[in-house]
């Protein structure tokens, strides 16, 4: 019985997906039904209960995956420390980011870091934050990057530097013509706006109540860039993190006002799943994470 072998048994039992399973670990579905196959024959118990309706582990599928887990991060962290002993940064570091972040402030970290550290591989996928969170518990990522972190008791957040937003708008539009307004300027106005499940909506939603201005939502999207698009046509204004419209901002497409009167920062946090061993890739990165934005 390999180590591999047992770490695959983890990763399936935590997403409860063979497709999930075989992407973590590099291999096809296949060799993981083959690697489950292995160990039901070894320790002759069936470990899962194969059903179309639900993914569960049998009672000794339970017991073996308790075991293992504590096995699997014992060998991790062995393999951290003599890493460490010879000075050694290499490997994988997986991540997920929302679309924000990974398109526009991840970017000048990625590549100060692998200037830093060339042996290591940086993956990275764009989800929606309630994806990241689910990868990051199911063990498809080693971090996740997200806006406005809520707490989860299964997993550790590290707060990174805040995000200043700005109402956006066409440079054509009155309120460009101002270096700063009161949030209360933006009334009645058009507003394109996140969809509601997204956690930055949610968060300029609540600034709005709290300072009794209302706006007419007339679009809705899922991502920034969308957002901006619409923007640029003079559809409405916006309000979105100022790191996202640098370079409409350079080329005069769009135009950017400070609110004076209302905090739009937006907190950004790393996340990762509690009592995961960190590489020392995985710790060099979040610790970069953590200074200000790089040059690009």
């Amino acid at each position: 019985m390999q180590i591999e072998s047992l770490k695959v048994f983890c990763d399936l039992a935590e997403t409860e997906s063979f497709t999930k399973a075989a992407q973590i670990n590099h291999i096809t579905q296949s060799a993981v039904s083959q690697q489950i196959s292995s160990l039901e024959r070894q320790f002759k118990a069936l470990l899962i209960e194969r059903s179309k309706k639900k993914f569960r582990l049998t009672r000794e599928g339970q017991v073996l995956y308790d075991a293992a887990k504590q096995i699997v991060q014992t060998f991790e962290q062995l393999h951290t420390q003599l890493q460490e002993l010879k000075d050694i940064i290499s490997g994988t570091v997986r991540v997920a980011t929302i679309y924000s972040i990974g398109l526009h402030a991840l970017p000048p970290y990625i590549k100060r870091y692998l200037q830093s550290y060339p042996t290591v591989n940086v993956h990275v996928e764009y989800r929606r934050a309630n994806q990241v969170y689910e990868d990051v518990l199911g063990n498809v990522v080693d971090i996740g990057l997200i806006a406005y972190p809520h707490r989860d008791s299964k997993i550790e957040t590290v707060m990174l530097p805040p995000e200043p937003m700005a109402v956006i708008c066409h440079p054509q539009h009155p309120l460009a013509k101002s270096k700063s307004i009161k949030l209360s300027a933006i009334s009645g106005q058009n507003f394109i706006a996140f969809e509601p499940d997204i956690p930055t909506r949610r968060a300029v939603d609540r600034v709005l109540r709290e300072f009794g201005v209302q706006v007419v939502t007339v679009m809705e999207f899922d991502n920034v860039e969308t957002v901006k698009r619409a923007v640029e046509i003079n559809a409405g204004v916006a309000i979105v993190p100022l790191i996202t419209v640098k370079q409409e901002l350079e080329k005069n497409t769009l135009a950017a006002v400070r609110v004076s009167d209302a905090d739009l920062t937006r907190p950004v946090a790393a996340i990762y799943k509690k009592n995961k061993v960190l590489s020392t890739a995985m710790k060099q990165f979040i610790a970069m994470l953590k200074e200000e934005q790089p040059e690009e």
